[in-house]
C-alpha cells in the first residue's frame, strides 16, 4: 500500500518473525519524508536486523534502482515483539521501493516476503521458512515470496501460494506485473513417501541378540535405554539403527520435526520435509545451551533437534553433571522452556533417550574375571550419573565384545522392517488400551495407569517382589520394571503380564543387579 501525506510517502509490506518454532506476521511500515537524510529501524529490531540497512542500500543500487535519499523510518509491528535474523532484508527493500514509487500500486500489501539480500541483489536462503509458511496459511489472504532455495520447504505448507525468486529485480518485476510467475507447487504426499527411507538396517549388525532385543522393547514401548560395553562392541552402530525400527512418522510429526530443524538452520538445502525420524548424537563436550537450547536469541538444542526421534549420548559419564541434570525437564515434560527478559520460548523435545558407557575408564578389562570387573567398573562410573536421571532409564543392557565367529557369519541378521512390524503391532495395542486416558505408550504410564491397566498375574507379581527384595529396587525402578514387562507382553500379544515377561523386564535392570554383587 502506497499513500502520500503532504510531503511524505508511506508504504506497507509484510514479513514474519519467529518465536521458538512459531511465527507471527509482521507489518513493515515505511515512511519517506523531507529532511536530513537518515534511515531508522524501529520496532524492537535486533542487531542482525539493523545490519540490513547497508545490505539493502547496496542491493537496491546494484539491482538498478534508486535508493531514496530522504528521512526514512521503517517500523516493524507489533513493536513489542523482538525481531532477529536476516530474513527482513527483502521486505525492507520492497517497502523502500514502494514508498519511493518504484513499485506500482498497492501490490506489495498482498504478499509476505522473506529473504536475505546479497550486495548484488541476489536472494539468499533463510531459516524458518516452513513455520513462516504455516503462519501465512493460518492468517490467510496473502501469498508468500521466498528465495528459490527455500521454495520446496515453503510449498510443504499446502494452501499457500508460494512464489520463489532469485533476485530483487525478479521480485520488483513480478510485483510490477512485468513478469508472470505461477505459484510453486509440490506433491507433499508423494514427497513424503519418497523420502521416507533409511540408508542403514539392523540386518547389518552381527551378533548382539540381547542388545537387539532390548532395542526392540525400547522402540515398542518408548522406553529409554542405557548400553554398557567396551569400545568396538557396536553400541553406536546399534543406536544409529534404532530409528529404523520405530513406527514411521506421520505427516504431522514430519512437519513438526521439519519446523524445528528449519528454525535451527540444520535443514539441508533441497530438503523440504524430514520424512524419517531424526537421530542426534552430540559429543560429550557439548555445553548446556547446546544440548538443551538457549542463547541470547533462543535456538533449539539437541534435545529438540531429536524431537520425534532418538537422542544418543555416548560415554554418558563424560558429560558435565549440570548438562545431564538439565535433561530431566525435557525427559519428563517433553518440552524445553527457555525464559528471557523479553519473552519465554518453548521448544518440543519428545525423544527416545539412548545412552552408552564403557564398563571402566579405560573401556577394557583383560582379566579372566573381566565380566565381573566390568560390572564393578560400571558401578563406579555410574556414581557420576545422578540417581534421578538413572531412574528415568528403563532398560540397562550389557553389550559385550562381538565374538570372532559371529563377525564371520555370512548370513544377514533380521532386517529392520521385520522388527518394525512387531513394534507397530505392539504400539497399536497400546493405543487401543490407552485411548481413554490420553497417553500413547507404556513408558508414559503413571502409578494410576499401572494399577488399572497393567494386568499382572499372581506369579509375575511374586517374581517382581522377590526382585525388589534382592536388588533393593527403588519405587521408580519398580514401576519401570512393570512398564517394560507390559511392553514385552504387548510384543508377545498377551493381555496379561506373565512371570516370564516380568523376569525378562527385571533382567534389564542390569545396574541395579550389579549394585548388589
Amino acid at each position: 500500500m502506497i499513500t502520500t501525506f503532504g510531503g511524505s510517502m508511506f508504504a506497507k509490506t509484510w514479513t514474519v518473525a519467529l518465536q521458538g518454532i512459531d511465527a507471527t506476521l509482521i507489518e513493515a511500515e515505511t515512511q519517506l519524508e523531507s529532511g536530513m537524510e537518515r534511515m531508522t529501524l524501529v520496532g524492537l529490531a535486533g542487531t542482525s536486523v539493523r545490519e540490513a540497512i547497508d545490505r539493502v542500500e547496496a542491493a537496491i543500487k546494484n539491482a538498478g534502482y534508486i535508493f531514496p535519499r530522504k528521512r526514512t523510518t521503517v517500523n516493524l509491528a507489533p513493536a513489542d515483539l523482538r525481531k532477529e535474523g536476516s530474513a527482513f532484508d527483502l521486505t525492507i527493500a520492497v517497502g523502500l521501493l514502494a514508498a519511493s514509487g518504484q513499485i506500482d500500486g498497492d501490490v506489495p500489501d498482498r504478499y509476505v516476503m522473506l529473504g536475505e539480500l546479497s550486495l548484488d541483489g541476489r536472494l539468499r536462503p533463510v531459516k524458518g521458512v516452513l513455520p513462516a509458511a504455516l503462519a501465512v496459511r493460518r492468517f490467510g489472504n496473502r501469498a508468500l515470496i521466498v528465495p528459490e532455495q527455500n521454495a520446496d520447504e515453503a510449498a510443504v505448507a499446502e494452501g499457500v501460494d508460494v512464489y520463489p525468486m532469485a533476485t530483487l529485480r525478479d521480485v520488483v518485476d513480478f510485483l510490477n506485473g512485468e513478469d508472470v510467475v505461477d505459484p510453486y507447487r509440490i506433491d507433499i504426499r508423494e514427497l513424503f513417501e519418497r523420502e521416507r527411507r533409511y540408508e542403514i538396517d539392523f540386518k547389518e549388525v552381527k551378533g548382539q541378540e540381547r542388545a537387539k532385543r532390548a532395542l526392540e522393547i525400547a522402540a515398542a514401548g518408548n522406553h529409554n535405554l542405557l548400553m554398557i560395553g567396551p569400545p568396538g562392541s557396536g553400541k553406536t552402530m546399534l543406536a544409529r539403527r534404532l530409528p529404523t525400527i520405530l513406527p514411521d512418522p506421520t505427516l504431522d510429526e514430519a512437519l513438526e520435526t521439519t519446523q524445528i530443524h528449519s528454525v535451527a538452520g540444520t535443514l539441508k538445502l533441497g530438503t523440504a520435509l524430514m520424512a524419517t525420524r531424526p537421530f542426534r548424537a552430540p559429543h560429550h563436550t557439548i555445553s548446556d545451551a547446546g544440548l538443551i537450547g538457549g542463547g541470547t536469541v533462543p535456538v533449539p538444542g539437541e534435545v529438540s533437534l531429536a524431537h520425534r526421534g532418538v537422542l544418543f549420548l555416548d560415554e554418558l559419564p563424560e558429560f558435565k553433571k549440570s548438562t545431564l541434570e538439565a535433561m530431566r525437564q525435557p525427559l519428563e515434560d517433553g518440552e524445553v522452556t527457555i525464559a528471557r527478559v523479553a519473552s519465554t520460548v518453548r521448544f518440543p523435545s519428545n525423544f527416545l533417550f539412548v545412552a552408552a558407557m564403557n564398563p571402566s575408564a579405560s573401556g577394557y578389562s583383560d582379566d579372566p574375571r573381566g565380566d565381573y570387573l566390568a560390572r564393578q567398573g560400571a558401578g563406579n562410573r555410574r556414581s557420576r550419573i545422578s540417581g534421578p536421571l538413572l531412574d528415568r532409564i528403563d532398560l540397562h543392557v550389557p553389550v559385550p565384545a562381538v565374538k570372532a565367529e559371529e563377525l564371520t557369519l555370512k548370513d544377514d541378521g533380521e532386517p529392520s522392517a521385520s522388527i518394525r512390524d512387531r513394534v507397530i503391532l505392539a504400539r497399536e495395542r497400546q493405543l487401543l488400551r490407552y485411548r481413554e486416558v490420553g497417553i500413547f505408550s507404556n513408558a508414559e504410564m503413571n502409578s494410576r495407569h499401572i494399577k488399572t491397566l497393567a494386568k499382572v498375574t499372581e506369579k509375575a507379581e511374586k517374581a517382581l517382589q522377590q526382585a525388589i527384595r534382592r536388588l533393593n529396587l527403588s519405587a521408580r525402578a519398580h514401576s519401570r520394571a512393570i512398564k517394560v514387562a507390559r511392553t514385552i507382553a504387548d510384543l508377545a500379544g498377551r493381555e496379561e503380564i506373565v512371570e516370564s515377561d516380568m523376569l525378562e523386564a527385571v533382567s534389564f535392570r542390569d545396574l541395579d543387579r550389579e549394585a548388589m554383587e
